[in-house]
């Protein structure tokens, strides 16, 4: 079934035909006719790019809990924008489409194959029904099933295939509730599952009123509430009856044979997760009053205990509307919270509480205490540990084993504690007291395993723990997997990936023996698993997958490194074209970036990529570049550093710029390019990134900005790594808008924005403004209007046309930088400006 993952033929019919067609007509595909409507069309770019955008995606994969079998499920490829024109709801940080009672604008997958890790043998999953929308995948705890949803016109089935056999079969009808994401949880001892059901409803949706009765009001009574500029909050009355429709579910058993057996009453259930010995769950809800200010997470919410009856055993918690969460980053709601189930024990459940009122800025010695409750549970919970810095995740172990991380924005520190969780408020055991933006030192992350009651639990060999990591070093990423002794808190490094291949561990197969499941890859060879015994040199490849893009075959990539100014270490992932060589001169190049924040220099150089990584193209890349004659400078660092108590943001814009002068002082002194054909890009805080480079530099010959935000003045709450508040940091905030300097910007900018963006702070007012501003001082400005689309671009139409826009921007002012600065030539009603 590998040939089945084959790439494709390209699509017969172009796409400028497809959408004179879908002028005149509708198009219908498992959805309500679509009219759509004259005007300016969506266009293509050169073939080349074109054909890369739509190379067949490679298949993900899952690995079942016994290692034996894994799941290759096939991508779908880009929707069209019929299917993102679909009705959608926008509601409390939510997006729902209200004839599926799911979430809009997910991806799926359209096949299944399961393969047997050990000879390689593969299994069809057979008898799903044409055209199938599959997601939301999970193994059963004893891995010799498969569940997953089936997304139909008219609702969520839920499905399950045998590993055995490979046969699918549906277990409900299209009557799940998705609105919280995957709808199902498995029984532990994979009998059946627990499902959030759309109850039985004798009622159509709320309709909109025509005329309204009354407005609406917002009261402040004196209390600090501030929020980051949170995007499809709900607005009135009526989108409260809405999102009580759609969110209200029913929690269902449902057996292998289709039986269910409905639990409880209504509510808005955001989860339904049985204990590990399958005879409680833990169930929270959401209820009123909701807020116009903040999303669903920040809601009153409901924790209880159920028995399998649907019962309430005990209620747990039932936290208040926390509209009044301080925006420093640390900051948490008060009371209870991050419940969970040990995966260690039967029925005993774990949670958090601040003990800092959930504000980072006040000085405590303990802020956070984690408790655990027992079935039958009754009385207080019992403190397990204590925490000086902010609860960062706890992974549970058999053997008395667990590991609690702990940490704190400020300094950017991470502790890692080994705890005895039989020993409640013992001493807890330092692991690891570090900096995460230290990379060359990460530990990694533990390797998991599957117990016997289906809960994932730390892989132990004796006192050993086996850590796996990315490997960051100076020559670049190079995984590894180390086994760790608890008692003497040595690691010994048992493997570590090797030139010219990038290899990482999936999973260990067998800690005794120590085979491994990997992931390898080069420059020109597409990731595919392999497994490999490590005391032999020689894996075992077990998928095959092709080379999705074989035209880029002969790219060059490579590392590179080189230094700002002050003396900063940067580096970049320079890319040039198939069979260009240094003779044959400088390029038109473009500089793709994402700047970071760091405090400390010396971390801030670290490298973090790796040259032997395949060159996977996505259809946002600014890789498809490369086939029309472009070099590209991807992800050059560009790190805003602010050491001790200095805020990076202070010195943001002469950082920014020096980072960049850097960039391009050395392509330039490798004879990649030339001063005068350089452009600038990036992406959502990379768009901010390019605005401000060309309006406070004279580096670039034109940028294009995606999706970005350009007065800091409407994110007043802060924004990206800035926890600073607009008027506790006035000047930053104004320094940092290129809004604020739009008289500067004597460059062509191309600005491109999803008319539905939903990410925080990028408004879609963001692009039309700083459009109209830079219109106003006269500069060669250009803004393009994705409809349907959020912060990321999902339909065919949109991407290819973006690529088009992108093509004839770089090939006007970065190509031909000398050219006059006219608009890209366009068909008839393109250009609207």
């Amino acid at each position: 079934m590998i040939g089945a993952f084959l790439p494709r033929q390209c699509r017969d019919v172009s796409l400028a035909a497809l959408v004179g067609l879908l002028a005149f007509g509708t198009v219908a595909r498992g959805q309500a006719n679509v009219v759509v409507a004259k005007g300016p069309q969506y266009q293509l770019p050169p073939k080349p790019i074109a054909d890369l955008i739509d190379a067949p995606p490679t298949p993900a994969t899952s690995i079942g809990p016994n290692n034996k079998w894994m799941a290759l499920m096939q991508r779908a490829a880009l929707p069209s924008i019929a299917e993102l024109a679909q009705p959608e709801l926008r509601l409390a940080g939510l997006r729902i489409n209200p004839r599926t009672n799911g979430r809009s604008r997910r991806s799926y997958y359209t096949q299944l194959v399961l393969k047997r890790i050990s000879d390689g043998a593969e299994r069809p999953v057979t008898g799903l029904p044409d055209d199938p929308r599959i997601g939301h995948v999970k193994w059963s705890p004893n891995g010799k099933m498969i569940g997953f949803v089936v997304t139909r016109p008219s609702g969520l089935e839920l499905w399950m295939a045998e590993v055995e056999t490979g046969k699918a079969k549906r277990l409900t009808y299209p009557r799940l509730n998705g609105v919280f994401g995957t709808p199902y949880n498995w029984m532990p001892n994979s009998s059946g599952l627990v499902c959030r059901m759309v109850p039985n409803r004798d009622k159509e949706p709320p309709m909109a009123p025509e005329v309204s009765s009354g407005p609406t009001m917002l009261t402040s009574r004196g209390k600090t509430a501030p929020a980051r500029t949170y995007q499809d909050l709900l607005k009135n009355a009526h989108d409260q009856k809405l999102f009580d429709y759609y969110a209200t579910a029913r929690i269902a058993r449902v057996s292998l044979k289709s039986v269910l057996t409905p639990l409880g009453p209504g509510a808005i259930i955001t989860r339904a997760e049985p204990s590990p010995d399958g005879h409680s769950m833990l169930v929270e809800t959401r209820h009123r009053p909701y807020s116009y200010l903040v999303p669903l997470s920040r809601f009153p919410k409901r924790v209880e205990i159920w028995d399998l009856a649907g019962s309430v055993v005990r209620v747990l918690a039932d936290l208040p509307l926390a509209e009044e969460i301080p925006v420093a980053f640390g900051s948490v709601r008060t009371g209870p919270r991050s419940f969970g189930w040990r995966a260690d024990e039967p029925a005993t459940l774990y949670w958090v509480e601040a003990q800092d009122g959930g504000d980072p800025r006040r000085e405590v010695d303990i802020r956070d205490r984690v408790y655990t409750l027992s079935v039958p549970f009754r009385g207080d919970g019992k403190e397990l540990v204590a925490l000086n810095l902010r609860y960062g995740g706890i992974r549970w172990g058999d053997d008395h084993l667990a590991l609690v991380s702990e940490w704190w924005w400020k300094n950017r520190k991470e502790r890692t504690w080994r705890l005895d969780p039989s020993r409640p408020g013992s001493a807890p055991e330092l692991l690891f007291d570090r900096t995460w933006e230290d990379r060359y030192n990460d530990p990694g992350s533990p390797m998991m395993r599957t117990n016997s009651m289906g809960a994932s639990v730390l892989l132990t060999s004796g006192k050993n723990l086996f850590y796996r990591g990315s490997g960051a070093s100076p020559e670049g990423n190079r995984p590894f997997l180390d086994r760790l002794d608890l008692e003497t808190k040595k690691s010994e490094r048992l493997w570590r990936s090797e030139s010219p291949h990038y290899e990482s561990i999936v999973e260990v197969l067998d800690a005794n023996k120590t085979t491994v499941l990997t992931r390898r890859e080069s420059p020109s060879e597409p990731p595919n698993y392999f497994v490999r015994d490590l005391q032999i040199d020689e894996p075992r490849q077990i998928t095959h997958f092709p080379h999705p893009t074989p035209e880029l075959a002969g790219v060059h990539k490579e590392l590179i490194h080189y230094a700002r100014a002050d003396g900063v270490k940067l580096n970049g992932t320079l890319y040039l074209p198939p069979g260009h060589k240094p003779q044959d001169g400088p390029l038109p190049t473009l500089l793709w970036a994402y700047p970071q924040e760091f405090k400390s220099a010396d971390l801030a150089g670290q490298v973090t990529d790796s040259p032997y990584r395949f060159v996977r193209i996505s259809a946002h890349s600014p890789l498809l570049w490369l086939l029309h004659g472009y070099a590209v400078l991807d992800d050059p660092s560009l790190p805003i550093i602010g050491e001790g108590d200095v805020e990076p943001n202070e010195t943001y814009v002469e950082q920014l710029v020096a980072g960049a002068e850097a960039a391009v002082d050395e392509i330039v002194r490798r004879g990649v390019a030339d001063r005068n054909r350089i452009g600038i890009g990036g992406h959502s805080y990379g768009a901010f990134m390019t605005a401000n480079l060309l309006a406070h530099s004279d580096l670039f010959s034109a940028g294009i900005a995606r999706s970005g935000a350009y007065n800091r003045t409407l994110t007043p709450f802060g924004f990206q790594a800035e926890e600073r508040t607009f008027w506790e940091a006035p000047d930053v905030y104004f320094k940092m808008s290129p809004f604020m300097h739009a008289d500067k910007i004597n460059e062509p900018i191309l600005l491109i924005h999803g008319e539905a963006d939903n990410n925080s702070g990028t408004f879609p007012l963001q692009s039309e403004r700083f459009y109209n501003a830079l219109k106003g001082h006269g500069a060669f400005a250009r803004l393009v209007m994705l409809p349907h689309e959020s912060h990321g671009y999902r339909a065919r139409e949109s991407v290819m046309h973006m690529a088009w826009e992108m093509t004839h921007w770089l090939d006007r002012h970065v190509k031909d930088a000398k050219a006059p600065t006219d608009a890209p030539t366009a068909a008839p009603g393109a250009d609207t400006d």
